[in-house]
Order: C-alpha cells, then structure tokens, then sequence
C-alpha cells in the first residue's frame, strides 16, 4: 500500500537532514496520513478513507465529503473515490430529476 492521501494525492517528498556542520543526508517527508470513516449525506451511508491531516481539515472546511469529492479534480482522488464520486454525482441526478 502506497503512502498516498486518498483525496488530495499527496505523495512522500525527499529531502536533506542538515548538520550544524551542514553534513547532507537523504530523507523523506511522509505525508501525515490517518484512517478514518466519514459519513456521506447524499448515499446516506459511512466511508473509510486513508486520508492526510490536511485533507480531513479540507473536507471539514468545504462542508463533508459530498461536497469535498463533487468540488475536487478527477486527478488527485484514488480509484475508490471516483468511484464515490460517481456514485454522488448520480445521486443528485436523480435527486434533481
């Protein structure tokens, strides 16, 4: 399993440790990732998602996962959010209908 935020798509970056002596060593950044399980209003039912700490701040902000997934770009999301993502959009379909 990659260390890959479901939502967002952020990846590990690579890097330097730096020295007082300004010795150079490789090292990696890892995204700050979590399981969680949130609630979709429009399926009415709950989704596990491994998610970093800033994706789950930018769902809070944008109002849920409903309006996270509708208002985000088809690149960034794994397959399972696609998935969802379609599952949403033909929900509102039939909603509006």
């Amino acid at each position: 399993m990659t260390r890959r935020c479901e939502l967002t798509g952020t990846l590990p970056l690579s890097g330097q440790l730096r020295s007082h002596a300004e010795n150079k060593t490789k090292r990696k950044f890892r995204p700050n990732l979590h399981n969680v399980t949130l609630l979709s209003d429009a399926l009415g039912r709950k989704v596990r998602l491994r998610i970093s700490a800033r994706a789950l701040k930018s769902v809070e902000h944008r109002g849920g996962l409903d309006a996270f997934l509708l208002k985000a770009k088809n690149d960034e999301l794994s397959a399972a959010c696609l998935k969802l993502k379609r599952e949403l959009q033909k929900a509102q379909a039939e909603k509006a209908a």
